[in-house]
Formats: structure tokens, sequence, C-alpha cells
């Protein structure tokens, strides 16, 4: 039972409360976890249209990334968890689809996500990566409040 469990991290605090949560459930289940990171580059679409070169936009954002990994497998490995984490690079596209997609080619038995909870037109605006993964996720999705 939920022996593989898939984590999205994105160094939000909901994504951090989704990790506290994930830790405990595979210590229940000395289940092992895997984090993901995405750097999605579609964001840099205003940052060219400002003159900013892109190159250093994206090299911040993967050593962001490199970081909120090493800050989630620190926690993981102090909870004695086997563990193992990718950062995925994508341009373009929603975040929920490449978390979907991760958890299909690993085989994850549960994805453990934070959500912010948003409803009405404030979701409808700002999308929400949740919402798309628990409605195209072919295995479990549990989503975790902010508070």
């Amino acid at each position: 039972m939920y022996s593989k469990i898939m984590v999205p991290v994105d160094g939000s605090a909901t994504s951090t409360r989704g990790l506290t949560e994930a830790i405990a459930l595979a210590k229940l289940v000395k289940g092992r976890i895997r984090l993901v990171h995405i750097v999605n580059e579609l964001v840099l679409v205003p940052a060219y249209a400002a003159g900013v070169q892109s190159g250093h936009v994206v090299d911040s954002m993967r050593a962001q990334g490199k970081s909120l990994l090493e800050e989630a497998e620190a926690q993981v490995r102090s909870n004695a968890i086997e563990y193992d984490s990718v950062m995925i690079e994508s341009v373009g596209g929603p975040a929920g689809d490449i978390i979907v997609e991760q958890a299909n080619k690993w085989g994850a038995e549960l994805i453990v996500l934070g959500t912010h909870g948003r409803r009405g037109l404030k979701r409808m605006v700002l999308g929400s990566d949740a919402e798309h993964v628990v409605r195209h996720s072919s295995v479990p999705v549990l989503l975790v409040r902010s508070g």
C-alpha cells in the first residue's frame, strides 16, 4: 500500500506541508518517496519582452530548484526514509501534466500534493495544478491544504 509516494516540491508553504504529510505516511507504510521539482521556462515570456537575458534567469531557476530539492532531501533523509529526486525542465505546458507523466513513468502509487485550495475566480485566473493532477492522475492523489 503506497510504497511509492511522489511529492512535487516548489518551496511554497503548501508544498512543505505536503512533504511533511508524505513523510508521515511513508514512515507508516515503509514507503519510498520521489521528490519532483519542475523548472518551467514558460514563466520567462514577460522577461523576454523586458530584454532580460533568459539564460541567466534559467540558470537561477535551476539553482533555486536544486536548493529546494536538497532541502527536501535533507528532511526526508532525517526521517530515515528511502528517496530519490528529479528536477524536470519544461518549456510551457501545465505543471500538472508533468506531474502526472512523472508519476506514471515512475510507477507511483500515490501523489501527495500541497494546494492553496483556491476557489472561484482566483482558481480560474491562476489555474490549478492540483485540480489538473486530480482529474488526470491514474493513481490516488492526497491534497494537503496550507492551513
